[in-house]
């Protein structure tokens, strides 16, 4: 593993390998600490997009393995704007030790990759989110022991968490379903990949417009925000049509008893998701967040050779 740019880019058994050390990082880390594996290695953060999650979970991940972060503002360095992304990539190799980049456009990390002589982590393009599809593997994993024939289920906009979502379920042999307003259809480049990866694990993927229709029978519910970063233009139109995809008590009681509810977060409480729901019984969106740290950690230390 070079880099980690899209979950379609590694096999069942490379992916299920990270989420086993994720597992195995996570308990050294709670049992007393992590060594440091990373000591003397630096990391570049590079930043189109602001986060909480992205920044504090990557940075935390190299001072648990006892190296450093450098978080890269969008005015420091105007990726593609100011200086072209294969002289950033080149520039940052003679720097750091690892780069990661939270981009708009997917085709930013993939230059990154192709220039950068260290490895580069996708924290986030318009196309997709494998760090946080690692962490909602992860969560789903330590809930029920193995995603293998687990239904889940995703309601609201076909958005880059949710393709991610999709392949990573695909790859793993669970059983993905989507349910979208027409109209706000995932890349059909994705459901394609998606199909592919689905028929080599012997998983299927279901794409409805139905939110009620969707989560029966499912064991995890997970929703994201109806308008991401970018396109609040259509901030408006978006709350007039996706109302009847909220996650609320009753779309849940149509799920298996046992459901877990998930959001990568940040949640518009009240919108796609409800306090009762977020804060229910049901909920695992604060593990799930905390998982970004731990699936992170194992993604750095396999692409740095550490573990």
């Amino acid at each position: 593993m070079k880099d980690f740019l899209a979950i379609s880019d590694y096999a069942t058994e490379e992916l299920q390998d990270l989420l086993d050390l994720a597992v195995k990082l996570k308990k050294e880390y709670f049992d007393g600490g992590n060594p440091p594996l990373a000591k003397g290695k630096a990391m570049a953060m590079i930043f189109q997009k602001p986060s909480l999650r992205t920044r504090v979970s990557f940075d935390m991940v190299m001072r648990h393995l006892g190296g450093d972060a450098l978080y890269l503002s969008p005015a420091e360095i105007g990726l593609g704007k100011r200086e072209s992304v294969s002289d950033v990539a080149r520039v940052l190799s003679g720097y750091v030790h690892i780069i990661m980049a939270r981009v708009f456009a997917h085709e930013h990390v993939l230059e990154l990759g192709k220039w950068a002589s260290v490895p580069v982590i996708n924290g986030l393009s318009d196309f997709s989110h494998p760090c946080q599809a690692m962490a909602d593997a992860l969560t789903i994993q330590e809930k029920f022991g193995s995603l293998k024939g687990l239904n889940v289920t995703y309601v609201g906009d076909g958005n880059n968490v949710a393709a991610s979502l999709m392949h990573i379920c695909a790859r793993l042999g669970a059983n993905f379903t989507i349910a979208n307003p027409k109209g706000y259809d995932m890349p059909t480049e994705a459901i394609t990949l998606g199909r592919q990866l689905a028929a080599e694990s012997g998983s299927s993927i279901t794409l409805t417009n139905d939110p009620h229709e969707a989560v029966r029978g499912a064991q995890a519910i997970y929703t994201d925000t109806w308008t991401s970063m970018g396109q609040e233009e259509e901030t408006e139109k978006r709350l007039q049509v996706f109302p009847p995809y909220q996650v609320n008590a009753n779309l849940v009681a149509e799920a298996e008893k046992d459901v877990i509810v998930l959001h990568c977060l940040p949640a518009h409480r009240g919108e796609e998701l409800t306090d009762a729901v977020a804060d229910g019984p049901h909920s695992l969106i604060f593990p799930q967040a905390h998982n970004r740290l731990h699936a992170q950690k194992a993604i750095v230390a396999r692409l740095l050779g550490l573990a």
